[in-house]
């Protein structure tokens, strides 16, 4: 295809050839994979303060130069774009070979305030690694994860950025014909767990320390050049996979695929395929229909964590000693680190929750019968622990708001009086509570039935409610007038929405 000339773009700092950091470790890990240029691309939305953070111009967007290269038709000036190779356990089975089936590294920048950013294009085409896929990723899905990468960054939870999204009339065969899209995710770095595992299960354990010293000095640089790096560095991983895990509980964030291919060695947010914030508490909720027999439900998301940790540290035990006994020894206590890590994080998590200044040993049973009551009667979730700040903690106001939801109003009311008295006997002010948990239990979260809208309008021709989601999802927590639908729990007629792997 040959496509016309495009201008260059600007960027705030100056514009000189990327780094070459993770590309630099070589083809034996990322070879050299050039994208397939989008026909008629169109900027869809562009992710102003993300791209002020990375250093390009706020108006880059405008630039046909830029939108060329985030479409993937044009190199970024003095890169080659990369395509790296991975494993992974999926659904619990191991799959040898995996990689960047749609994925291109495009550029390896320092923003202005020195922070390092790595742009990936989703969609860019064809890799080694694409098997018999076409590389390309449809406007359906790349809505989503556009979305979500930004309203769990909003949420305050770690996770992959986007900056981009384009659109192209290009057809897609999926179940149905459908458009295709690119989303250029931005991170500090996109590590897989399944990199450790290509290299360790492929018996090419020479591969393992130049990749892992590599994520330890860009990303972990105060364990660089110690002895016991490795070993610092994977506590780190596991402690933040554990908190990770917490702070997804905590929203009700279901991510559906939680394969190690998909599992960030950085403690990242990774890969929005078939997520769902949950609607309706239901503690086994599984947000994936291609998940029939439920690994990945909601309630077991803590415990796919910790094992998903336990394939990391396998796949790196040549790392942490070289007699295979005391390696096996190291890994055990490093992975004894994530229940506890966890657990400080899901019950500091809860408390807030509750609006609890202090946690005392009967919080966590106070916290699973409030929990318990959610699931029996299916309440929502989100708007639950909203309402719930409204409550004043002296006499006997019912609680307005909430109690609407709940199925078993006998066992609520019983629940409240226990409540408010734990909230008097630490003298909780009303107000100030409040406010403090109105900054945890967000007003506004990416609900199917909303994602679905925006996708229904963009696919129509329309993406003003892309922006409009965008805008209300960078401020979970406040009140915003005249978007008190957004908060509303879905229609019935929206309740059947589902997802699944191919989303």
């Amino acid at each position: 295809m040959n496509l016309p000339e495009t201008p260059a773009f600007e960027a705030r700092v100056e514009l000189l050839p990327p780094p070459r950091r993770f590309a630099a470790l070589g083809d034996a890990y990322a070879p050299q994979v050039a994208t397939t240029p989008l026909p008629e691309p169109r900027m869809l939305h562009y992710n102003t303060a993300l791209a002020e953070q990375i250093g390009l111009q706020d108006d880059a967007a405008q630039q046909p130069g830029l939108t060329a290269i985030l479409a993937g038709n044009r190199p970024w000036p003095g890169y080659a774009p990369v395509s790296s190779v991975y494993a992974g356990h999926q659904f619990g089975s191991f799959v040898p070979q995996l990689g960047d089936g749609r994925a291109h590294l495009i550029a390896e920048l320092s923003g202005g305030d020195g922070r390092r950013w790595e742009l990936q294009l989703k969609g860019g085409g064809k890799t080694p690694w694409s098997r018999f896929a076409d590389g390309r990723a449809v406007l359906r899905s790349s809505i989503r994860e556009y979305l979500a990468s930004e309203a769990m960054h909003a949420l305050g939870i770690p996770t992959t950025r986007a900056l981009s999204l384009v659109g192209s009339p290009q057809e897609v065969v999926r179940e149905t014909i459908e458009t295709a899209a690119v989303v250029c995710r931005a991170a500090p770095g996109f590590a897989r767990f399944g990199h450790f595992e290509y290299f360790y299960y492929l018996d090419r354990h020479e591969r393992l320390g130049p990749l892992a010293d590599h994520v330890i000095a860009e990303h972990f640089p105060e364990f660089a050049g110690r002895a016991d790096r490795y070993r610092a560095w994977l506590t780190e991983v596991v402690e933040r996979t554990a908190r990770l895990m917490a702070q997804w509980q905590a929203v009700g964030f279901c991510h559906g695929v939680m394969n190690t291919d998909n599992f960030s060695a950085l403690g990242l947010s990774l890969d929005y395929g078939p997520y769902g914030f949950m609607d309706g508490f239901d503690a086994h909720h599984i947000c994936n229909h291609s998940d029939e027999g439920g690994r990945y439900a909601y309630d077991r998301q803590p415990q796919i964590g910790h094992w998903n940790c336990s394939r990391l540290l396998q796949a790196t035990l040549p790392l942490l000693a070289e007699q295979p006994e005391q390696a096996v020894e190291i890994a055990n206590g490093i992975l004894d680190r994530y229940p506890p890590a966890y657990s400080q994080a899901m019950t500091r998590l809860w408390t807030a929750k509750l609006g609890l200044g202090e946690v005392r040993d009967s919080d966590p049973e106070l916290i699973n019968r409030y929990l318990g009551i959610l699931n029996n009667g299916r309440s929502d979730f989100s708007r639950s622990f909203r309402h719930l700040s409204r409550l004043r903690s002296a006499g006997d106001e019912p609680a307005h708001g909430i109690r609407e939801e709940i199925a078993d109003l006998a066992a609520f009311d019983a629940w409240i009086g226990d409540y408010r008295a734990r909230l008097r006997g630490e003298q909780s002010d009303d107000r100030e509570r409040a406010a403090r948990m109105d900054t945890v239990n967000p007003r506004y979260v990416l609900r199917n039935h909303l994602a679905q809208g925006a996708i229904e309008q963009a696919q129509g021709g329309s993406y003003g409610e892309i922006d409009t989601l965008f805008r209300l999802l960078n401020r979970p927590f406040e009140e915003q007038p005249g978007m008190e639908r957004y908060a509303e729990e879905p229609p019935a007629s929206a309740r059947h929405i589902e997802v699944s792997c191919s989303s």
